[in-house]
């Protein structure tokens, strides 16, 4: 027997154990402790035997088999712990602190373990105290763990392990792991295999995060879909932002938080994440198993790389547009505006003006719009601008003025995304350059680039910035159809409205809630298209200023309203209802991110719209009066002739099978393809050749190979028979009845053969993004094509509201600028009223030659504000050859509309009520023009009244002397009035009726007004506020008190008025005797 000794247990400690995790025995005691000695009350300290005689000499217990009694475990050390202190030589001594040099016995491991002197500091730490008892353990020298978030990894990389297995790990940065503040126990399970170390970090990542991190590092600013196998994985701050996004499940998984989504419901996902606000990438795996088998890595991970990015403004492709599931109602796609509007400035000069660039584009449709500018400090006009726009993104550089991104970030909401580039971009120099190169490198833009360079600086500027920027998303060749070119202050065609004017007449927005209804635009939207409808905004935003463009649309509603073949186009609009957005789905061809499926539906309906415009051409009965119509109809299939034959290219049946290996019906047009087919049936008639031998060896004639659960080429073997099967035979399946193989010469070609296949596959792939390439030659034209079908359904839109609410045609008078209307009404509020409560119509008439200004008072609430409204959108809708809400219209040509309503401040500009009004007010008098209609809305309320009265007075004075154009002006103030005296065939007052039934008190609280919101000639005695007042439920104490002051201030102001005419009266008196009676009566009435 080998020598014993006894140990105190309290005392013991492995150096081994502790080093790799501290055991607090005396605080967590073991569950495999003796029972008696739980529920002993003696305080004796337990005493057990440990052998440290040589390990050499201790020959190996045998245990047999079938042993009666279990060898008890000894004290909870386990086999596991004895055979590490074994081999790392730790002996009873050294676990007491009595470690003696000449012990003689040699450990079984090669090396010695050595403890350095922070890990012996660390493990003092954990050593008991015997001589006083403890019940809590100190923390206070441990150090604290920061949480740090992928997005400040650090650039050190490390190597890729050999496994695309969670389980492998490659060195990470810990930095980078959201859980560093986890204990290390819940961190090790991920730790397991070899892998470089960084001696900097110590902690390690699986290749999956690895390439997370690595691309991650790359687009920072990206929140990343990983693909892995049947699902997209996010990680990191992504999952949880997605997680709280999409409300779908995040967990921990080895480093990183995770969550992920199928991969058939990315398009749904990839959505929401950009509605959102976030840019979102998209990495897909670029092998498939079957090549990578074949290839030199097998044993690394699949490569993945970042094939998309997508923001608000760039959501084009099959990832996230898919335009077949809109036609058939599967996915319900959110219509919204998609500009991507980059902005630049020049320092100002010294007029203090600053030279403004502009440039938006609309990947999803082709759009581009550009402008230069001089703006004050004010930015009205870019505000203007961005108001018109409505951007998506707006780009711009980092150096841009505080005055302009004060402008940007009042004007953007949650809706717009803010994305800054470095200013070296923006330089002249090198913008010029970036945007040389890039038309340079094309053949067919080299001819156009004089066109791009003879732009403005700024312009320059801004096309480089979103060149850069469309790069990273595969969308910069659009910049390269300098057709689509058109610059936004074009004045001699369009009507100007500014930001103001659509906001306060409530063009697309109604200021109640900032929704579509109620608005000028929900009036008149019966469009069936979404890019129909997307047209009939530009209209609506730019009214027409040539003559002949509104009366050739007036002509086209005619024609679709009462023309002799009205029914017969009325056949069109069906084919408009059966119609995808194909403003977005050519554009989507173009780039190439578009499916089978899409680029079918895309061009099956372009075939369908060109044979239906012949079919009805066919059945016109004569020529059609409107050139636009004419026009569209022998357009169309002209330009979509070739649209046939791209789709007859295609096997229809493949297609809808989403299949590209068989979709070419002419394959010798892709001989790569041709030939990797010829290959395979080379390797498929090997296998079947095969067969023979096979039947030879089972001697079975009649074998033939069987498909199970898509495992081909299976040789089918009933189990009574399994025996001659040759002992080289793979077994791949079996059942009760069979069993079934593959023979060595099977297997490896059955995987050249799946090889084969996936090469084919991507043999496809290139093959279908050069077909995509002949679309791509005749864009323009299939897009002038898709412009004609939105043009028809817009007038189809005008045609069906004129006749539903019973419109006129108004007569446009080129030569004068007049607003004639009869028995006008508000398009809006007809619409919400009917059926309900009858519009009241009024009549307008100013001229230029006649009457120019209307003053226009009331009591509060009669109708003042939306008779303005009402004049100014059926000017509207007259300049966009619409008809209009009256029974008769002669309407002149506008060149703009301005208007100063409402009361609001601007805190985030710094601009009080107050000021917000006069600044308007002063930008109208230095645009307007006499051939602009001005609205101005109770202007000078925001101050006191002598100061508010002062300032409406000159200010319509200015007007009516200096800038001669049409203004209705709304006002409280009846001196105002008295300008009809001095202005007789320029100015008339008007204001809107009522009546007034007064009770038999004596208080003004008690009379009740009716609103008759007739507009009459005159001005009107009073506002009646204090009726205003009562049906806001004002209490009545409060209403008779106000009743009595107003009698007072209106008694004062009589008698101020009276005395004035009585000093008049003496001063231009010359009889004595009347002057001397003038004095008596004054002295006795004071």
């Amino acid at each position: 027997m080998s020598k014993r000794k006894s140990i105190n247990l309290t005392k013991l400690k492995s150096k081994v154990d502790e080093s790799r995790q501290a055991t607090l025995s005396k605080f967590f005691p073991s569950n495999t402790t003796d029972n008696k000695a739980k529920t002993s009350k003696s305080t004796e300290v337990q005493v057990i035997n440990i052998d440290d005689s040589p390990i050499k000499s201790t020959p190996p217990r045998k245990i047999p088999p079938f042993s009666q009694k279990k060898r008890p475990r000894e004290e909870n050390v386990s086999e596991h712990d004895s055979s590490k202190k074994k081999c790392l030589g730790v002996s009873p001594d050294s676990i007491n602190g009595k470690i003696s040099p000449d012990d003689g016995q040699q450990p079984q491991c090669s090396s010695k373990v050595t403890l350095n002197e922070s890990t012996i500091l660390k493990l003092k730490q954990f050593e008991p105290d015997l001589n006083r008892e403890k019940t809590e353990i100190s923390i206070e020298q441990f150090k604290k763990r920061n949480l740090v978030t992928a997005d400040n990894a650090a650039n050190n990389k490390s190597k890729r392990s050999d496994s695309d297995s969670d389980d492998d790990v490659i060195v990470k940065d810990d930095r980078l792991s959201v859980f560093s503040h986890l204990p290390k126990h819940a961190q090790s399970s991920s730790s397991k295999g070899k892998s470089p170390i960084n001696k900097q970090t110590k902690t390690k990542y699986t290749p999956l995060e690895q390439q997370y991190v690595d691309i991650k590092n790359k687009y920072p600013d990206a929140l990343l879909l990983v693909e892995c196998g049947y699902k997209y994985r996010f990680f990191g701050d992504d999952a949880e932002v997605a997680a709280k996004v999409l409300k779908i499940f995040c967990h921990l998984d080895h480093n990183f938080m995770t969550a992920s989504i199928p991969t058939h419901r990315l398009f749904v996902h990839v959505r929401r994440l950009v509605s959102a606000g976030y840019k979102v990438g998209v990495v897909k795996q670029m092998e498939t198993a079957a090549l990578k088998a074949a290839g030199d890595n097998k044993s690394a991970p699949f490569t993945r790389q970042l094939q998309s990015l997508y923001t608000k403004s760039t959501l084009i492709g099959e990832d996230v547009n898919p335009i077949s599931g809109e036609t058939t109602g599967e996915v319900a796609v959110e219509e919204q505006v998609s500009f991507l509007l980059c902005v630049y400035e020049t320092p100002p000069d010294k007029t203090k003006q600053t030279c403004i660039g502009i440039l938006a584009v609309q990947p999803s449709t082709g759009d581009i719009i550009y402008d230069c500018f001089n703006d004050d400090d004010t930015r009205s006009e870019l505000e203007t601008r961005i108001t018109h726009i409505q951007p998506a993104e707006i780009l711009i550089p980092c150096n841009l003025s505080p005055k302009t991104e004060k402008i940007i970030k009042g004007i953007i909401d949650i809706r717009i995304r803010l994305e800054r580039q470095p200013e070296e971009h923006f330089e002249y120099e090198q913008a010029f350059q970036t945007v040389s190169d890039f038309y340079k490198s094309d053949a067919k833009c080299a001819g156009k680039i004089q066109e791009i360079i003879n732009l403005p600086k700024p312009v320059i500027s801004c096309l480089s910035g979103v060149l850069v920027y469309l790069k990273d998303f595969g969308l910069s060749q659009i910049l390269k159809l300098t057709g689509n070119f058109c610059q936004f202050s074009t004045k001699s065609l369009y009507m100007q409205l500014q930001t103001s004017v659509l906001r306060n007449l409530e063009v697309f927005q109604n200021l109640t809630d900032g929704k579509e209804k109620g608005s000028l635009f929900w009036a008149v939207n019966q469009t069936v298209t979404r890019f129909g409808g997307r047209m009939l905004k530009s209209w609506l935003k730019k009214p027409l200023l040539s003559a002949k463009h509104i009366l050739d649309r007036q002509e086209a509603i005619h024609e679709l309203l009462r023309g002799k073949n009205a029914q017969v186009l009325a056949n069109l609009r069906g084919s408009l209802s059966q119609t995808p957005d194909l403003e977005k789905g050519i554009s989507s061809v173009y780039y190439k991110k578009c499916s089978v499926l899409e680029f079918f539906f895309v061009c099956k309906s372009l075939i369908k719209w060109s044979e239906d415009v012949q079919l009805i051409t066919k059945q016109l009965d004569g020529t059609l009066s409107s050139e636009i119509l004419t026009d569209i109809l022998n357009d169309i299939p002209q330009l979509l002739e070739d649209v046939k034959s791209l789709l007859n290219a295609l096997h229809e049946n493949n297609v809808r099978d989403k299949e590209k290996t068989n979709l070419f019906s002419d394959e010798s047009l892709f001989p790569t393809v041709q030939r990797r087919k010829q290959e395979i049936k080379d390797v498929e008639k090997e296998m079947l050749d095969h067969r023979r031998t096979v039947r030879l060896i089972l001697k079975q004639p009649a074998l033939d190979f069987t498909t199970v659960l898509g495992t081909e080429y299976l040789i089918e073997v009933k189990n009574k028979v399994s025996h001659v099967v040759p002992t080289d035979w793979l077994k791949i399946s079996s059942t009760k009845a069979v069993s079934r193989f593959h023979p060595p010469f099977i297997q490896a070609t059955y995987k050249k053969l799946n090889q084969l296949r996936e090469q084919l596959k991507k043999d496809c792939d290139e093959a279908w993004l050069q077909f995509l390439g002949w679309f791509e030659d005749d864009y323009q034209k299939y897009r002038k094509a898709v412009h004609h079908i939105a043009t028809l359904d817009c007038l189809f839109s005008l045609s069906l509201v004129a006749r539903l609410h019973g419109y006129c045609r108004p007569k446009v008078n080129e030569n004068e600028v007049c607003i004639n209307i009869e028995q006008g009404q508000h398009p809006v509020i007809q619409q919400i009223l009917q059926g309900s409560q009858q519009f009241v119509p009024n009549d307008t008439n100013i001229s230029t030659d006649e009457t120019k200004v209307m003053i226009i008072t009331g009591p509060n609430m009669g109708g003042k504000s939306s008779y303005i409204k009402q004049v100014a959108l059926i000017t509207i809708l007259t300049q966009i050859g619409s008809y209009v809400p009256a029974e008769s219209a002669q309407m002149g040509i506008v060149d703009a509309i301005y208007t100063r309503m409402g009361a609001s401040d601007e805190i985030y500009k710094g601009r009080s009520t107050f000021m917000v009004e006069l600044q308007e007010a002063s930008d109208i008098m230095l645009k307007a023009t006499p051939r602009s209609l001005v609205i101005l809305d109770e202007l000078g309320r925001g101050t006191s009244t002598h100061d508010g009265v002062a300032i409406a007075y000159a200010t319509l004075d200015y007007f009516i002397k200096q800038v001669k154009c049409l203004t209705l002006f709304v006002t409280h103030y009846p001196v105002l009035s008295e300008l009809e005296q001095t202005y007789p065939n320029i100015v008339q007052n008007h204001h809107m009726s009522f009546m007034v039934n007064e009770d038999s008190g004596d208080e003004d609280s008690s009379n009740v007004v009716t609103f008759l919101y007739q507009l009459v000639s005159g001005c009107a005695g009073k506002s009646y506020g204090l009726n205003v007042a009562r049906l806001a439920s004002i209490p009545q104490d409060i209403l008779n008190t106000a009743a009595k002051k107003s009698q007072e201030f209106h008694n004062l102001i009589v008698m101020k008025r009276e005395r004035e005419e009585e000093f008049r009266n003496i001063y231009s008196t010359e009889d004595t005797k009347v002057l001397y009676q003038s004095l008596q009566n004054t002295s006795a009435m004071q």
